[in-house]
């Protein structure tokens, strides 16, 4: 990949961004970061204005948009795609989330709203939808850590390692534009009790955890598991290796 053209990322200063990013320029590829601050290997720019935009897509190619703020993340996205038609981008890849389509929560929504204006655009696109990371799980549980016991919700979860998706998001910005491809998940799926079990004997802890019901249709969407792939996953790493290798970090 060396002497191709740059490629822009949105989001590459993130939790996913930055092993994309590694993964990325390891290829030798010329890679801009999009970001409201300055840095090594940084383009300044803002989704939400769309300032700075058009200078960091100039002479671009390829577009990696990673970037959320859970907030207005359909407008960002229309903003981009905008600068993007302008300045002639051959391939956006865009990060989803499994199960955007069938669960009822609003950042979900504002996701699949993003896949809906990506497809519409006249650029050639790729989307992924990965299962939630394992830092999720972990994200869940530290700040738990002062409690005397553990609350996790009998949640079934598909964990996996956010590398693996990086590598994935890396394969396909490699390639020809896909459109919607296959979901990836971790290698195994799990209730938040079972995954909280293995985070205590990662770090060595032996809190009883509670798990209480919770009713409505959001926790009802998750308990069917609108939100896993298949087994066996696209993921190697198992949560029980990412709490070990994390308790020793």
């Amino acid at each position: 990949m060396n002497g191709a053209s740059p490629l822009l990322i949105t989001g590459g200063t993130g939790g996913l961004g930055r092993p994309t990013v590694e993964q990325l320029r390891a290829t030798g590829r010329e890679v801009r970061v999009l970001s409201r601050t300055e840095g090594h290997g940084r383009v300044l720019g803002n989704l939400d204005t769309g300032a700075g935009l058009d200078s960091a897509l100039d002479g671009a190619k390829l577009l990696l948009h990673l970037a959320t703020n859970r907030k207005n993340d359909a407008a960002a996205t229309s903003t981009l795609l905008d600068a993007a038609v302008r300045n002639g981008i051959e391939h956006i890849v865009y990060i989803s989330i499994v199960g955007v389509d069938k669960i009822p929560l609003a950042y979900y929504s504002s996701k699949l709203e993003c896949e809906r204006l990506i497809e519409s655009s006249e650029i050639p696109h790729t989307i992924l939808r990965a299962t939630q990371f394992h830092n999720f799980v972990s994200d869940f549980l530290v700040p738990q850590r002062r409690l005397p016991f553990l609350v996790a919700p009998v949640i079934p979860v598909q964990p996996i390692a956010i590398e693996e998706v990086a590598a994935r998001l890396v394969e396909l910005a490699e390639g020809a534009p896909l459109g919607r491809v296959d979901d990836i998940g971790g290698p195994e799926r799990g209730s938040l009790p079972e995954f909280a079990y293995q985070w205590q004997a990662a770090h060595g802890t032996r809190k009883p955890t509670w798990s209480p019901r919770i009713p409505g249709k959001l926790v009802a969407a998750f308990t069917a598991g609108h939100h896993m792939t298949e087994l066996p996953g696209y993921g190697t790493q198992t949560f029980a290796e990412f709490a070990r290798l994390q308790a020793r970090s």
